[in-house]
């Protein structure tokens, strides 16, 4: 007897299987014989079945909020951050709340049940941590939410910045964040990655720093925090994000520092909508687009994961929660068309990601949370190509999301026929 049966499903791996749940688990994945009692059944058919998306980089306290104060008019980072340090200040702890809880349930129903957002922790009241805590403990049944506490002014730069910081962990506050290139100077941001780094060791937690989101080649912190990773034993539990300086280094110094990246079990999150919109504005032609090495990273087995960052906020205009737009623009703009690296891309927002996270029990075996995602499509690329409904959406054993097929039915003369979105043969 099982609480919910999903039939025939196509795992990313290519085989079909049934998946059997128990209450909030997988307790199995195999052909299940005909007859066997179910609660539910979920009738897949050949939909792929995949683990839930993942999103290892996200900013909840000022999602939604795009417009206000006002436009960002130039589309630079800069402008964006001067435009969230005003609404942060406007902002009641209520609208934040909001805001994050719409933007989780269409998270849910996209598939994605992991998140992990920075919080600024600049201002002295804090109503952004004491924001994000509650949508945390609000959505803790369905969604895993991991907070990073970040100083968006710096570490330094900001007045009260480390003690708010601090402050921030002291209330519950998951991952040690920072920005480095963001401090008054290089040497106060390369402190800054000390600092950050011995907090986070000595407070047993991850740290995921915001590195060289920049255009300039000589922003180079993610140097330092390799070496304090290896230096304090944190390998496993680091990241960093963003990385985009890379894009503009000198090969030859890029050739040094990938095995020192490697070496220190560095994760790289790179956020292709984001980086691609916001990097090179201060070029004319050729113009640079800023996403970091992400093929080169993977080839010296750096685990690489693709964050979604923004989605209508003073930083970025559009978006829409779902993880396959991400690796759709990733896919683009890092060139990778093989059929190997498209399917890498989508491990990309699941497993990879889940990975970077430290989520447990995640994936499609027996033992792991019964959270995951039915899709309108036959495996993994083509689900890319079509970012297609998602037929069903389970987390920790609950059904949370149904959604049907994207046909179309079509009314031309002498041919009304229904149309697939999915290849023929698919």
């Amino acid at each position: 007897m099982f609480d919910l049966i999903v039939k025939g499903g196509t795992l990313p791996d290519g085989r079909v299987a049934d998946i059997g749940i128990r209450g909030d688990r997988i307790a199995a994945v195999e052909a299940l014989p005909d007859g066997v009692e179910a609660g539910a059944v979920i009738e897949a058919a050949g939909d792929l079945v995949s683990p839930p998306f993942v999103d290892p980089h996200f900013h909840m306290d000022a999602t939604l909020s795009y417009g206000q104060p006002r436009i960002n008019a130039s589309g630079t980072l800069l402008e964006g951050i001067a435009l969230w340090g005003e609404l942060r200040e406007q902002a009641s702890v209520e609208a934040m709340v909001e805001r994050a809880l719409a933007y989780c349930d269409w998270a849910v129903s996209e598939g994605l049940l992991a998140i992990r957002s920075h919080v600024d922790t600049t201002p002295d009241h804090l109503n952004t941590v004491t924001a994000l805590l509650e949508v945390r403990e609000k959505v803790r049944d369905y969604i895993d939410l991991q907070l990073v506490a970040f100083p968006q002014d710096g570490l330094y730069r900001a007045p009260n910045g480390r003690e708010n910081l601090i402050r921030a962990l002291d209330r519950g506050v998951d991952v040690v964040g920072g920005i480095p290139h963001f401090e008054r100077t290089m040497e106060e941001g390369s402190r800054s990655v000390r600092d950050l780094a011995t907090l986070a060791a000595e407070r047993g937690l991850p740290i995921d720093l915001h590195c060289d989101e920049t255009d300039d080649p000589l922003s180079r912190h993610v140097e330092t925090l390799t070496h304090e990773v290896r230096r304090l034993g944190l390998q496993g539990r680091a990241a960093g994000s963003h990385l985009t300086s890379m894009h503009s280094m000198d090969n030859y110094y890029v050739s040094k520092l990938l095995p020192l990246v490697a070496e220190a079990g560095l994760a790289a999150i790179p956020n292709p909508l984001i980086n691609i919109v916001l990097q090179g504005r201060h070029d004319t032609f050729p113009k640079r687009r800023g996403l970091t090495r992400v093929k080169e990273m993977q080839a010296h087995g750096i685990t690489v994961g693709w964050g979604q960052d923004c989605v209508r906020d003073p930083w970025y205009s559009l978006g829409t929660a779902d993880m396959l737009d991400v690796a759709f623009m990733g896919l683009h703009v890092a060139q990778m068309t093989h059929p190997d690296e498209m399917r890498r891309c989508f491990d990309m927002v699941t497993v990879q990601n889940a990975r970077i996270l430290g989520l447990r029990d995640y994936g499609l075996a027996p033992g792991c949370t019964a959270s995951l995602v039915v899709l309108d499509a036959g495996d993994p690329v083509e689900a890319i190509r079509l970012r297609p409904a998602r037929l069903a959406v389970v987390s920790k054993g609950r059904i949370v999301a149904r959604s049907p097929r994207g046909d179309a039915g079509l009314t031309l003369p002498g041919r009304p026929k229904a149309i697939r979105r999915r290849h023929p043969t698919g």
